[in-house]
């Protein structure tokens, strides 16, 4: 643990996990720094729209699903339907949190305004004719209270929350994941060992499948241990997994596959595991952190910027 509160950056790319390969060279490097796992997501209600999964995944993310579905049950995923949700803000539920949301989509500007977030909009941070290889890290920094090489006593925001992918445009393509790869790289090139950023700067980098369908319901994307046909029935002794398990009860929704790959890294704070690449395959052999459910990832973040108790273990 730190000796001062963490300022937290996350980068979310929403359906970028497909599309990471070899050449993000930066992903891999901070997967191999820090430590890897995944969240699980509650499967998708029948005939969603695109536009409205992307609402949903980032609320679970945020743990307020309940902004889109409240005690009712009825779907608010409008912009009349979160005005009306009794959803306390971010600054409410963690202690006076300040937090960001950096978006270019609509859906989720209007969402991230109901929860308390300052909404800022993506364009705006690269009006200075930033390019894919050149993203706006001193931009984002900034919003941090880190300038140049130092950290600012105190700053705009504890939490800069940066959704790109799916969700802003109609479809990834390979130079969406080498934005985030060069955003990773330019934040792990200022905040390096022994640097003030370094010491206090939280970066988590998390990745999500996007839309799904059956055939991504396979073994190579399972968060299931594969079945021994020699196990005569003693799976039924082992416990379920946490992320199953919510307030000591079953989720009965928890979808066990394509999970959002998280990685995350402060320079000498972060636990390091064994992971060395950016893959559901290395998170899975080789992660730290298994799997969690997506809605207490906030919950966890907040400790480390000391504005909630410890989660769990």
């Amino acid at each position: 643990m730190a000796d001062k509160p963490s300022r937290a950056l996350i980068l979310y790319g929403d359906g970028m996990a497909r599309l990471v390969d070899p050449s993000h060279t930066h992903l891999h490097s901070l997967a191999s720094r820090g430590s890897c796992g995944f969240l699980t997501l509650d499967d998708s209600p029948p005939a969603e729209s695109e536009g409205e999964r992307v609402i949903r995944e980032v609320a679970q993310l945020l743990d307020s699903s309940e902004a889109l579905f409240p005690r009712s049950g009825k779907d608010s995923t409008t912009l009349d339907g979160m005005k009306k949700s009794l959803t306390p803000t971010m600054s409410d539920r963690f202690m006076g949190m300040k937090a960001a949301l950096v978006t270019n989509s609509l859906g989720l500007k209007s969402l991230g305004a109901t929860l308390g977030f300052t909404v800022l909009q993506l364009d705006d941070l690269t009006k200075n004719n930033h390019s894919v290889s050149e993203p706006p890290v001193d931009e984002l920094l900034k919003l941090l209270g880190f300038q140049g090489s130092k950290a600012m006593d105190t700053s705009q925001f504890d939490l800069v929350f940066v959704h790109t992918g799916v969700g802003e445009k109609d479809r990834i393509i390979a130079s969406d994941v080498e934005y985030i790869n060069c955003l990773v790289g330019g934040i792990m090139k200022v905040a390096h060992l022994g640097s003030e950023i370094g010491s206090r700067l939280h970066c988590s980098v998390v990745m999500s499948y996007g839309a799904i369908s059956k055939d991504d319901n396979n073994c190579s994307l399972s968060l299931l241990p594969l079945k021994d046909e020699n196990s005569n029935g003693l799976s039924v002794l082992f416990p379920s997994q946490s992320y199953t398990v919510k307030e000591g009860k079953i989720r009965s929704n928890v979808r066990d596959y394509c999970p959002m790959l998280m990685a995350q890294w402060q320079e000498a704070v972060t636990r390091k595991d064994m992971a060395e690449t950016f893959s559901f395959k290395c998170f899975k052999e080789c992660g730290g952190n298994l799997a969690i459910p997506a809605d207490r990832f906030l919950h966890e973040l907040a400790f480390k910027l000391w504005k909630a108790p410890k989660y769990g273990a």
